[in-house]
């Protein structure tokens, strides 16, 4: 396995499984954020000290298998291009914020890129698990799995009465981060998620763009994740969380039943004008990409396309961002470069599910 393998298709392996309510839940993820008892924190440590970490998990963890995630493969970010670093990143498997420190960072990927362990960010260790649809618990009893086999070698910075010990304040006590990837057009459409992303904040909870902290949330994604780590423990975090997401889940379903039976039509022509843009446009600006795209993903979620899968979205989504683009292009483009493949990558994917 090498570095090619997580970069040359748009979907991660994981991604093809079916999992609870993804016609809304597209992902679940549970992020541990950890660091060594005895080395200072990333953003003071020496840099001798962060590359000792780097060094560290190469040795012990390069190739190594934990249960069903296998041949862990070490990639250090200051031997990636731009645009690898790119496609990482749009892929979830790294953050924007990993690949700005490349002088000491890595991470290393399992072999279905269902976990990633991110060295040297905020942190010296991010353990970050996903699974497909909704399934929040299976994932933080994974990544409590993988944290344990990990802590084998490692002795975490623990304090008994504030829990795991972080560089952000706000993730000191569980350390734990754990989220859901929604797509909610209908919702959107109705406007309802405006005075509901107020709310949802009021519960300790925040709603971010597709790619994290300010980012947009294109393609009518939204990233629901905690707030709060101190004081409350994995379990009851992930509770909470899931409670919102089951309202939300049903308020999307209760809206897109609104829209079809009041608006049926004119929605069906909304989705089939954006499978029309898609199909057979030529320049094609990311938005755009992502409005229309949000538009088929619903309209075969509702069964007015058929025969198409609903892996386009998350598919599409990924292939159309720049990095993608360019390291399909195999070189460095220009947006107006990026607007022409992005329309033809577009066209050839939706021609190949034809």
């Amino acid at each position: 396995m090498s570095l090619e393998h997580f970069i040359k298709d748009a979907l991660s392996p994981w991604m093809y499984e079916q999992g609870p309510d993804n016609d809304i839940v597209m992902s679940s993820r549970i992020r541990l954020a950890r660091n060594f008892a005895t080395v200072t924190y990333p953003i003071l440590a020496e840099h001798e000290k962060l590359d000792d970490i780097r060094s560290f998990f190469k040795k012990e963890y390069e190739h190594q298998t934990f249960q069903s995630y296998k041949d862990l493969e070490f990639v250090s970010i200051k031997d990636l291009t731009p645009v690898e670093k790119s496609v990482l990143v749009e892929k979830h498997l790294v953050s924007p914020h990993l690949v700005k420190r490349d002088e000491h960072a890595a991470v290393m990927i399992s072999q279905n890129e269902q976990v990633s362990v991110m060295i040297n960010e905020e942190d010296h260790i991010r353990i970050q698990l996903y699974f497909p649809g909704l399934q929040l618990k299976k994932a933080l009893e994974e990544a409590f799995h993988f944290d344990d086999w990990i802590e084998e070698k490692v002795n975490y910075a623990y304090d008994e009465t504030k829990g795991y010990l972080t560089s952000c304040p706000t993730n000191v006590g569980t350390g734990m981060r754990a989220s859901v990837m929604m797509h909610l057009p209908a919702l959107s459409m109705t406007k309802q998620i405006n005075r509901m992303i107020p709310a949802i904040s009021q519960l300790g909870l925040v709603v971010r763009g597709i790619y994290g902290e300010g980012s947009e949330a294109l393609g009518n994604i939204f990233q629901i994740s905690n707030q709060i780590t101190l004081g409350k423990s994995e379990k009851d975090i992930v509770a909470d969380l899931e409670s919102v997401v089951n309202q939300l889940i049903d308020h999307e379903r209760v809206a897109r039943g609104f829209i079809m039976k009041r608006s049926g039509i004119e929605l069906e022509d909304r989705i089939f004008r954006s499978y029309g843009v898609l199909q057979y446009s030529r320049i094609i600006e990311s938005k755009e990409a992502a409005k229309c795209i949000s538009d088929v993903r619903l309209g075969i979620d509702l069964g007015i396309i058929e025969n198409t899968s609903g892996n386009i979205l998350n598919e599409l989504m990924v292939l159309t961002q720049p990095g993608f683009l360019q390291q399909y292009a195999n070189r460095t483009l220009n947006a107006s470069e990026r607007d022409v493949l992005r329309a033809s990558l577009i066209r050839e994917r939706l021609k190949l599910e034809n």
